[in-house]
């Protein structure tokens, strides 16, 4: 009987390090290790306390990491926790504890087998130093500001976290505090460690990237009157996932007619109709990073010569953008326009610059966005803008033109990579850019 339970409970370790390691890729644990101890670095001898996402509560929504807790972790399990410190008084003057709560044996017949503190080779599978149960987290922390209680003035955390705010509260209790001092906010320091992305990131982008324009390929082979929007996000979704993406980076946006002139319009509800031109900002993540991807194509197959003309004037922006960006210079998502070395004001000038409105008026007025954005484990990655661009950076150049009164709105949007020479690389490089190209893509898909 106990050489039976010992079989068991050897296949079902194996079971949990096999779903473990083979959920999503990851990159070798010294990155995420290496990520720690920059983080470290950046607290200047306080501790640094953040919390993994919670199992969602609805069977419909899929589990996803908190953003911060995965890059610096690479686990993507709910309900962790962990501890980086440099505090005076730390052995070696590092110190890094994974915290992870206790199995629920009978619940996991339904989400699967999880690691806790007590799981076979659980240090070396997480690669943090230590792995202690959740229990232990409060009094971790009591004695480290127990030693010194002016850290309970240094902890940093997540700002938005119950789990947080009860920590600390808790922390205070085991002080003799009645109220917990204000937390610092992590965010902003791993905000600055997410900016630049490491070769493993890019090469994780890149293959969303790659799983996006395979499906924005699918669209332009589905598109055509009679066809509803939702069934081309249903096809791209379908792609997606036949490429080993987890999800769409965010809900799709396939507006057509005019829905084209909504800018995050999602309710995908509309039946295209022959005359109509159609925005699709659809994209997937790969292993927890995103691409952002938008083409415009117009339903029939071919650009009618208006829609023609402000799709170039929007692909002109875009190139303008390209052309004025200088590495270490340039900035991003400069919304009132005020840095000269900004991109938008490039892209914004061309467009108020060519063409005009049914009135006369420029079209300048008809752009209502920033150009683009940083992009990682956050579709919208962090950052101050505008932004300076800089080696190792990814962001998006999006120039739009939506006109409520033609129905007819135009967004195209590229994933650029800042080289290590300075030099941006187009990640969807190989998608349709010019009208032509995009009528020529549908011409081929009616063969």
């Amino acid at each position: 009987m106990r050489l039976l339970r010992s079989v068991v409970l050897l296949a079902f370790s194996l079971v949990v390090f096999s779903v473990f390691a083979h959920a999503i890729e990851k990159q070798p644990l010294s990155v995420y290790h290496a990520r720690r101890v920059a983080l470290a670095a950046k607290l200047k001898g306080g501790v640094a306390v953040l919390f993994a996402a919670e199992e969602p509560v609805l069977d419909f929504m899929p589990y996803r990491q908190d953003e911060n807790f995965y890059y610096l972790t690479g686990w993507d399990e709910p309900g962790a926790a962990l501890l980086v410190t440099a505090a005076e008084g730390t052995p070696n003057g590092y110190r890094e504890v994974l915290f992870l709560p206790t199995r629920n044996l009978r619940m996991e017949f339904y989400t699967g087998p999880k690691l806790d503190a007590d799981s076979s080779h659980v240090t070396a599978l997480t690669g943090v130093d230590e792995v202690e149960p959740m229990a232990q987290l409060p009094v971790e922390l009591n004695k480290i500001t127990g030693k010194n209680r002016g850290l309970a003035y240094d902890i940093w955390t997540q700002p938005d976290s119950d789990a947080a705010k009860a920590l600390l509260q808790l922390n205070a209790v085991t002080l003799g505090v009645d109220k917990a001092p204000p937390a610092r906010d992590v965010t902003a320091l791993t905000m600055e460690l997410r900016l630049i992305k490491d070769k493993g990131e890019i090469e994780l982008i890149r293959k969303a990237s790659e799983a996006s324009i395979a499906a924005q390929r699918v669209m332009f082979q589905a598109v055509h009157p009679g066809v509803t929007e939702r069934t081309i996000a249903g096809k791209m979704t379908e792609a997606w996932y036949e490429h080993g993406c987890e999800r769409p980076s965010y809900a799709p946006i396939v507006g057509s007619g005019i829905n084209s002139t909504t800018l995050h319009y999602s309710a995908n509800s509309r039946t295209m109709e022959d005359g109509d031109i159609v925005v699709v900002d659809a994209a997937c993540e790969y292993s927890m990073y995103a691409a952002d991807i938008t083409r415009t194509t117009p339903v029939n197959g071919h650009f009618t010569p208006r829609q023609r003309e402000i799709y170039d004037i929007v692909l002109g922006a875009q190139k303008a953008a390209i052309d004025a960006f200088v590495a270490g210079k340039s900035t991003i998502d400069d919304r009132d326009r005020k840095d000269p070395n900004s991109l938008d004001t490039a892209a914004y000038n061309y467009i108020n610059t060519h063409g005009k409105d049914l009135h006369g008026e420029p079209l300048g007025k008809y752009w209502l966005h920033g150009l683009g954005h940083m992009v990682g484990i956050d579709v919208h990655d962090p950052a101050k803008y505008p932004a300076v661009l800089k080696p190792g950076m990814v962001f998006t150049i999006e120039p739009g033109v939506y006109i409520p009164e033609e129905k007819l709105g135009v967004r195209i949007e590229c994933d650029f990579l800042v080289g290590d020479d300075g030099k941006l690389i187009d990640l969807d490089a190989d998608l349709p850019h010019t009208a032509d190209e995009v009528e020529a893509a549908m011409r081929g898909a009616q063969k």
